[in-house]
């Protein structure tokens, strides 16, 4: 079993446990928030298989925990392929629901099942809240993680960067990259017999939708 735990403790915190919290703010002052995962909760269960249907996820691959999390990373934002959560960071969020309201992930993907349409809004901590209860509702260890001056690479340089014209004046165009106060994602706890030795164990997945780099 790829996803095999051998302390219960662990089973019982990345697996079982229906409440957590998510932390944000600034390294200065860091905040946190109550969420209920609710991955047992009536409705759930089908709300997940329904998001990997959607997807077309044939069955044959449902038991390979690499698969799984990559088609979940993806159906958890709406971004491409209709899924889960719209993002916006616009603060207009008048045709939906703030992404500060949410309490859980339960409302979000009851919603999304029902409606068979993307459901309006998310933003980072939302969208790893949400990818943790539907990867424990599969049965992967997950867990939220937050990171605090987060580096957002927009160009594939490994390095936030920022560009002047022979005036110093800068190049707004370019200048897409940024440093985040905080950003939210998930660890997901799994083998991995495609990679080599000695990189078993906790995997980033990351559902927040990005722009594309480079093409």
């Amino acid at each position: 079993d790829h996803v095999y735990m051998e302390k219960t403790s662990d089973l019982n915190e990345y697996v079982l446990n229906e409440t957590g919290r998510i932390f944000y703010g600034t390294e200065d002052q860091i905040a946190e928030r109550s969420w209920n995962y609710g991955q047992f909760d009536t409705g759930v269960l089908e709300a997940c298989l329904y998001i990997l249907d959607r997807r077309g996820m044939p069955h044959s691959a449902r038991g390979d925990p690499v698969m799984v999390s990559r088609v979940v990373s993806a159906m958890v934002n709406s971004l491409d392929d209709n899924g889960v959560l719209v993002g916006n960071w616009t603060g207009d969020y008048t045709q939906g629901t703030n992404p500060s309201a949410w309490a859980g992930s339960v409302d979000i993907l009851r919603s999304y099942h029902g409606a068979g349409a993307p459901v309006r809004y998310g933003q980072c901590w939302v969208f790893a809240g949400v990818m943790t209860t539907v990867l424990r509702c599969l049965g992967l260890p997950t867990r939220t993680v937050t990171n605090y001056n987060s580096a957002h690479d927009t160009d594939v340089s490994l390095t936030t960067d920022i560009y002047f014209d022979e005036n110093m004046k800068p190049l707004e165009r370019l200048n897409t990259d940024s440093v985040w106060n905080f950003h939210v994602w998930n660890d997901c706890w799994m083998k991995r017999p495609d990679l080599p030795d000695g990189y078993d164990g906790w995997q980033v997945v990351d559902a927040t939708p990005q722009e594309t780099s480079s093409g």
